[in-house]
């Protein structure tokens, strides 16, 4: 996995005050792989309900940047309990939880 312990801590982080404690995080995409270079921080978040998608999205970020340096983050967030679509089938299947 491509991200330093810092960063890891840094998204658990705002995960949780975003989203709450319950919150589960899992990156996927290159950056499960150490052989491989580059690449945005895809993050797949499981959460129980959110009322507003793109304003807990912003929250999220802004507390994760200001942990680590601004960077390309894509979230594909997940309400707990829903049919898995698209990329999210791709986090569950490849993904790893932070």
């Amino acid at each position: 996995m491509r991200l330093k312990p810092e960063e890891v801590a840094a998204i658990k982080e705002a995960a949780a005050e975003t989203f709450g404690e319950t919150a589960v995080v899992r990156l996927f995409g290159s950056r499960v792989h150490d052989s491989e270079r580059g690449g945005d921080i895809d993050l797949h978040i499981e959460v129980d309900d959110v009322a507003d998608e793109g304003r807990a999205r912003g929250k999220f970020e802004d507390r994760l940047f200001q942990r680590i340096d601004p960077q390309k983050v894509d979230v594909v967030l997940t309400i707990r309990g829903g049919t898995p679509r698209g990329f999210e089938r791709i986090a569950y299947r490849d993904g790893i939880v932070l």
